[in-house]
């Protein structure tokens, strides 16, 4: 009965096909472009939550032994990674699992006890207190769980200021040792190993956006040379020297000129239509900038109203 009715069901699609006049399957599959593969799924900065959080200084294990009640009690992680337990002393447990803990204790017992049934578990999460400054959002001394990474200090500050090109480079003080993190890797490449834990009293400078020099000449009201930061734009660069209908800006002809960084020999000037680039939003015409470019920018005949539009919104770039 269920081959019966397969052989029906395939009998009347193939007789939709033919009536939608439709390729035979065989043909169908050959003719479809087969699907880009998706792009891989960005894994979350910092420890996975499917492991075990591990133990930390600071916090609070309740732990028992059965048939021992004289053991149950509550210890607190030291700052060298110990808790102090009856019978045995010092124990390690930092860095371990609730159950690796647990075992750790238990075979320490074995001395003392025999079989051992022990049951650990954190109670409460110790805390950690870190000192965020520099280039974030709000600067200041956050308190965060322990096992913190190096992200959870940056959002808690808010995050990075709003800036253009790379993520500026991070340094770390913690532990009687200063180390440099590449804030690029970590928060555009989702590389963890530019994310370390953090300890108590560690201190988290994030360095200000590197700037360039470049210099604006011709019909703008601020000429002269102009600091931009690393990775901003053409547009940047003619916002700050002041590119505006007052002084007849002529956006459909700039002119850049740059140096050869390997020779130092200045390259042939080249005519770009930055009009073009704002007024469709084509970067193709507004060139990432250089340290030492040259931009000229002529006077304009006439001022349109499409480029009194662009112009205003050159204005606009200084306030974002």
């Amino acid at each position: 009965m269920i081959l019966r009715s397969t052989h029906s069901l395939r009998a009347l699609a193939a007789a939709a096909a033919i009536l939608l006049g439709a390729a035979p399957l065989g043909a169908l599959a050959q003719s479809v472009t087969p699907l880009e593969p998706p792009p891989p799924v960005q894994q979350p900065i910092g420890p996975s939550s499917t492991v075990s959080p591990t133990i930390h200084p600071g916090d609070q294990l309740a732990i028992s032994v059965y048939g021992h009640p004289d053991l149950t009690q509550n210890a607190v992680v030291q700052a060298d990674g110990t808790i102090q337990y009856p019978l045995v002393g010092r124990v390690l447990v930092t860095g371990m699992s609730s159950a690796e803990a647990r075992d750790a204790l238990a075979h320490s017992l074995q001395k003392y006890l025999k079989h051992p049934i022990v049951s650990l578990a954190v109670q409460q999460q110790g805390s950690i207190n870190v000192l965020v400054l520099g280039n974030v959002k709000t600067s200041g001394r956050y308190t965060l769980r322990s096992g913190s990474h190096l992200s959870d200090a940056i959002a808690a500050a808010a995050g990075i200021v709003q800036m253009n090109g790379d993520f500026p480079p991070a340094r770390l003080s913690q532990d009687g040792t200063t180390q440099t993190i590449d804030l690029q890797k970590l928060l555009h490449d989702g590389d963890t190993s530019q994310n370390p834990e953090l300890s108590d009293n560690a201190i988290v400078y994030v360095t200000g956006a590197e700037t360039i020099r470049v210099q604006v000449l011709g019909a703008v009201s601020r000429p002269g040379n102009v600091e931009v930061n690393v990775g901003d734009r053409l547009s940047m660069a003619l916002a700050r020297a002041g590119a505006e209908a007052s002084a007849k800006s002529d956006l459909n002809r700039v002119y850049l000129t740059r140096t050869d960084p390997a020779t130092g020999k200045t390259l042939p000037s080249y005519q770009i239509n930055v009009f073009e680039a704002l007024q469709r939003g084509d970067q193709r015409y507004d060139p990432i900038l250089r340290k030492d470019d040259k931009i000229y920018v002529p006077e304009a005949r006439t001022i349109s109203p499409a480029m009194m539009g662009i112009l205003g919104a050159l204005g606009s770039l200084l306030r974002l």
